[in-house]
């Protein structure tokens, strides 16, 4: 599988960002964070998967969480400052984000909503992220993921 160039990418480019793409096969009806990090050979940890979420308060909010844990929308409800928190529906992923599910990703999203990105990211030289597109990851170093996205680096897994 040979992309062309994601607009994610294109950002990290002007930026400055060094970064490494993978791509892999991607089947939707077995689909998942933990799936893509097995497909690649890389530690789950570090894959993490971008979700879009809203609070009652802040609306749409995107948290990042490796793939090998469970966002906690309790713990996401208090760092974002609200008093409940839900996934999107999946029939507004696109629409809000301007990516369809499976490619869902921060870098060069629609908006910018505030990121909430799961403190575990720091233990790590490098994690990935969804180039935005399906199949297509992103590998970069944690601190300049938080730089270009504005990430709030937070405990949110459980």
């Amino acid at each position: 599988m040979s992309p062309s160039k994601t607009n994610a990418a294109r950002l990290l480019d002007r930026a400055g960002v060094v970064y490494e793409v993978a791509t892999h096969e991607l089947d939707m009806s077995r689909f998942s964070a933990f799936r893509v990090a097995e497909e690649l050979g890389v530690e789950a940890g570090t894959v993490f998967k971008t979700l879009l979420i809203r609070g009652d308060r802040s609306g749409p909010v995107f948290a990042v969480v490796p793939a090998n844990s469970e966002l906690d929308l309790k713990a996401l409800a208090k760092v974002s400052g609200d008093r409940t928190t839900a996934m999107v529906q999946s029939t507004e992923i696109e629409q809000l984000s301007g990516y369809v599910r499976g490619s869902v990703t921060v870098l060069a999203a629609k908006r910018a909503y505030r990121v909430f990105l799961d403190e575990t990211a720091e233990l790590y030289d490098r994690i990935g992220v969804s180039g935005g597109a399906r199949g297509v990851q992103i590998f970069l170093d944690p601190t300049d993921y938080v730089r270009i996205t504005c990430a709030e680096v937070v405990a949110i897994t459980r």
